[in-house]
């Protein structure tokens, strides 16, 4: 890969790799101890590693200008492998969390493994640094393809990866130190937070560059939906990470917000990080694999735009349903809940354009598990749908909010509709960008296929009824007036779902390593490069 990158984006990428190693030793030699240096040192290791890299191949030949008449696709090779190393150790943990609901002295009296601190590291795993690392890999295929241009450069994409995951890395860590800001989808710290407006800067810019360069006159919708979650996500990071670090040799901070602004800051970013990230970027991902694996055209372009416009506007209004029965103001409650239900118009839409798109193409779906991925995809993407705006109409939220039906509704969509989405677009693509004919083992994606079925509905659906229950076992009265049932005991009828969440968790983990396994068989071994070829520029008549 280094190979292939010119002498000067190999000295560029030396200052660079060098600059990281400074910042991580400025960081440690300022902290002297505690997490802030162990990420400083991070930071260094890194950076030195990246540096003795490029000094191996710095006086390699350069690369054929032949070159620049294929796509790029070393950083989305990378960007695949890294999203499914991130999925196994994220979900693994997910199952660590499931098992302390069950066996609660599963932390080992170990202040690291507590619930507080191994929590976090499960969902930023699995949101960020799994879902981001797989959006940031389809979005330079799918940039480039629709483009039909080559990335502007080949320094940039790395830039963004390492980045990134070293953001990643540091959250993750700084969580088992007992780093966070206790921001729900927002822990990490003020210096992880800049790191990541740094990465996401030149992912925009990429972006940019790249289109302004395309060969197509017409963007793909994909793109659109690509380009929302770029944008928003930056918008929505940089204010809700607004803070005052107490000292800038230590981790502590302080947010400018306080009180309930500071709540209603908080999710507006949070519901809009579900929006916008686990929405916007998949339905980009959705677009354009789908119909390429169904080899069918969109059953309807103009809903697909209608529908874009429909969830950027009425997904920016609906974060104050989390704060029903809250001191938020109760005009500000019912906006959110008036929006919410209105966004399930556009996201129906979204979910009926994939099931329509698939309308002829039935006997696909049938034999091919990579397309059945997809379809379940769409289906529990209009399931999590509709149930986020039934929930957050405030009468069913009185009964829903603090109880595991959210963790269930939240894993319809974690699970069902984001992780589905991106096996079943990485199964597509990963043959082509590798040169092969087709994944090492058809038999495998089944396997993987039912897996993760089977483990996603044995986990939403003992969530659903663990918080229906625990619901009602909440609000239901003795003839005295008083509560008929303890905390307590609503804990303790808890446990057969708890249980039955594990077995889900582990089926669902199981079907990933069984997909890692298939896709290593196939990478492993010559390598080849992907068969289609940018459009070359035609002078304007």
């Amino acid at each position: 890969m280094i190979a292939r990158l010119t002498l000067t984006e190999r000295q560029l990428a030396i200052v660079l790799a060098g600059l990281l190693a400074l910042v991580g030793l400025t960081m440690a030699a300022a902290a002297r101890q505690g997490p802030m240096a162990v990420h400083g040192f991070m930071a260094v290791a890194i950076g030195g590693a990246l540096i003795s890299a490029v000094i191996g191949k710095m006086y390699a030949p350069e690369p054929s200008p032949e070159r620049l008449s294929r796509y790029y696709d070393d950083p989305i090779k990378a960007g695949i492998l890294i999203a499914m190393v991130w999925g196994i150790f994220a979900m693994a943990v997910g199952l660590w969390v499931a098992a302390l609901m069950v066996w609660p002295e599963a932390t080992f009296s170990q202040a690291w493994a507590s619930y507080g601190r191994i929590r976090p590291v499960h969902t930023t795993g699995v949101i960020f640094a799994f879902g981001g690392n797989a959006l940031i890999a389809t979005s330079f295929h799918v940039m480039q393809r629709t483009s039909r241009a080559r990335l502007p450069d080949q320094l940039s994409p790395w830039v963004v990866l390492v980045g990134y995951n070293l953001f990643c890395l540091w959250a993750v860590t700084g969580y088992l130190m007992g780093v966070t800001q206790s921001k729900e989808y927002a822990e990490p710290e003020w210096y992880a937070d800049i790191l990541l407006v740094v990465a996401w800067v030149v992912y925009f810019v990429l972006y940019l560059r790249t289109l302004a360069r395309r060969a197509e006159p017409h963007i793909y919708v994909a793109n659109w939906y690509y380009l929302a979650f770029i944008l928003v996500v930056a918008m929505l990071h940089i204010v809700n990470s607004l803070a005052l670090p107490v000292s800038f040799a230590g981790t502590k901070s302080y947010s400018l917000f306080s009180g309930v602004q500071d709540a209603m800051v908080q999710w507006w970013y949070g519901h809009n990080a579900v929006a916008f990230f686990m929405t916007s970027g998949f339905l980009g991902m959705l677009y354009y694999y789908l119909p390429m694996r169904a080899q069918r055209p969109i059953f309807s372009y103009r809903l697909s735009i209608l529908s874009f416009w429909g969830i950027t506007f009425f997904y920016m209004w609906v974060g104050s349903h989390h704060l029903h029965y809250t001191a938020l103001p109760n005009w500000v409650q019912t906006l959110g809940m008036t929006f919410s239900v209105m966004l399930l118009v556009p996201s129906w839409a979204s979910a009926g354009n994939a099931l329509m798109t698939l309308n002829g193409a039935w006997h696909r779906v049938r034999d091919d598990a990579t397309l059945r991925f997809m379809f379940v995809a769409a289906v529990f993407y209009g399931l999590s749908t509709f149930e986020g705006s039934f929930m957050a109409i405030r009468p069913v939220n009185a009964l829903s909010h603090y109880t595991d039906w959210t963790v269930g509704h939240v894993h319809s969509g974690a699970l069902g509709w984001l992780a589905m989405v991106t096996f079943g677009a990485f199964y597509s693509v990963i043959p082509a960008l590798w040169g092969r004919e087709r994944m090492y083992s058809a038999r495998l994606i089944e396997w993987h296929f039912w897996l993760a079925l089977a483990g996603l509905l044995t986990y939403v659906f003992s969530l659903w009824n663990a918080g229906i229950t625990q619901g009602l076992m909440w609000r239901t009265y003795n003839e005295a007036g008083t509560l008929n049932y303890s905390f307590l005991e609503s804990i303790e009828a808890m446990r057969p779902y708890y249980i039955a969440r594990f077995a889900g968790g582990a089926l669902f983990l199981s079907g990933i390593v069984v997909g890692a396994a298939n896709i290593w068989l196939t990478v492993r071994g010559p390598r080849g490069t992907a068969a289609d070829r940018p459009l070359a520029l035609q002078a304007a008549e």
